[in-house]
């Protein structure tokens, strides 16, 4: 886990939302990321004086990216993400300056759709939201991105 995110993740900032990987466990199926709400983030809200909770969807699937990258044990691959279930969450919004982390489990794994079930606890480890993610991964896509093709 030496590696920045900026070699693992297929953004550039400041698309890149999560802070670091803490911890990845292949054997057990399972990553977990952080996020500090900072207020120079791309989606911060000043009004609310936080990023909003939907945000959390995105937190959720860069932590899943990483996971990918460790995986496949391969340079970063652009991913598609097919939905989202059950997006419970039970904050409006993330809190400046509170650190988020977030949590993903592999639950399926089929020809490259992968499901997820996916948390996000505040510092007190107070589950603050929660989903299924559905993620697709193609060989192809870069090419098709950067060829403008859909």
């Amino acid at each position: 886990m030496n590696r920045t995110l900026e070699q693992i993740l297929p953004h550039d900032k400041p698309m890149i939302l999560i802070d670091r990987v803490v911890e990845i466990d292949l054997e057990n199926k399972y990553v977990i990321g952080e996020v500090k709400i900072k207020d120079d983030m791309i989606f911060f809200d000043k009004s609310i004086n936080g990023v909003s909770s939907l945000a959390g969807i995105e937190f959720m699937a860069q932590t899943i990216a990483a996971y990918s990258f460790y995986k496949n044990n391969e340079e970063p691959k652009i991913g598609f993400l097919l939905g989202t279930r059950l997006y419970n969450n039970a904050t409006d919004y993330f809190h400046l300056d509170e650190t988020y982390i977030i949590k993903a489990v592999e639950i399926f794994d089929n020809n490259g759709i992968v499901s997820f079930e996916c948390f996000i606890y505040n510092s007190k480890k107070e589950e603050c939201a929660s989903a299924t993610l559905n993620v697709y991964q193609d060989d192809n896509a870069k090419g098709l991105i950067e060829n403008g093709e859909k």
